[in-house]
């Protein structure tokens, strides 16, 4: 019987995080490193993350080029049991199952969050953003108490944690991805990083750093490609290099992992 496929969750309640793009890089961050990849994208309406794979299938047949890639499917139902199916058929063949959430409370999200291996929780350097996973003091911006959120994932942890035993299951590794850092004021970050840091003690998720705005993203999702792809790409600018190293850091952070004759193809990527 083949093993499960390692679950890969990409949430967050709130819009405009980078989370799409996220889960895109590093999904094709997998498949260079010779993992089976498959995805499925929850947001039946924006569809970002299938449009994404469409552009990338699309530029591969009109240039002619094979990249690596994932199977993707987008799934606009209701029934957490439909999907649970759908993610077991992707599964039997694929070495990774990443989720990309719509950016709005919604159950099938919630569903998929508690059976992550790996939650990923992208997130702004604002105290807009950080009100997802905690309250904050106004006056000592000490975190006062955790959100819905937060408790939803911290419960779901513990019923993983006692199940581990039993079940021979994984542990949920949460990791809060930080993008965007770069448009922070330099005292409220300090204080976001206390937060943080106070945060994932109380609650158990990691901290990784993530993307920063950068204009490439935008400019790369029509063809589907991304920063991975060298030699399709054209000339590289200083700035996205600087962003490559970031998909780097950010990789690594994730401590994913994945087929060892690939890791070499990686740093020859990255």
């Amino acid at each position: 019987m083949p093993a499960a496929p390692y679950r890969i969750v990409f949430a967050n309640e709130k819009g405009g995080t980078g989370k799409s793009t996220t889960a895109v890089h590093v999904a094709i961050a997998l498949a260079y490193q010779g993992a089976r990849v498959a995805a499925i994208d929850l947001d039946a309406r924006q569809r970002t993350m299938h449009r994404y794979f469409e552009n990338r299938t699309e530029t591969m047949r009109r240039r002619s080029i094979t990249l690596p890639t994932a199977r993707f499917e987008v799934y606009d139902g209701t029934n957490a049991e439909e999907l649970d199916a759908l993610a077991a058929q992707l599964g039997a063949e694929h070495d990774f199952l990443v989720f990309d959430t719509p950016g709005r409370d919604d159950p099938l999200a919630r569903h998929v969050a508690t059976q992550a291996d790996t939650l990923v929780t992208p997130l702004n350097d604002s105290f807009v953003d950080f009100d997802l996973i905690g309250q904050v003091d106004a006056e000592t911006f000490k975190v006062r108490r955790l959100s819905f959120y937060a408790e939803l994932i911290w419960e779901a942890r513990k019923k993983r944690a006692m199940a581990t035993i039993k079940e021979a299951r994984k542990e949920m590794d949460w990791v809060v991805v930080r993008n965007r850092t770069g448009y922070t004021e330099a005292r409220n970050q300090k204080r976001i990083d206390q937060a943080l840091t106070e945060l994932s003690k109380r609650v158990g998720f990691r901290i990784a750093s993530g993307l920063s705005e950068r204009v490439i993203y935008r400019e790369l999702f029509p063809s589907g490609l991304t920063l991975l792809d060298k030699g399709h790409l054209g000339e590289l600018g200083t700035s996205h290099l600087v962003a490559r190293q970031e998909l780097r850091s950010l990789v690594a952070g994730l401590a994913l992992k994945v087929p060892e004759q690939g890791q070499l193809a990686m740093e020859a990527v990255l």
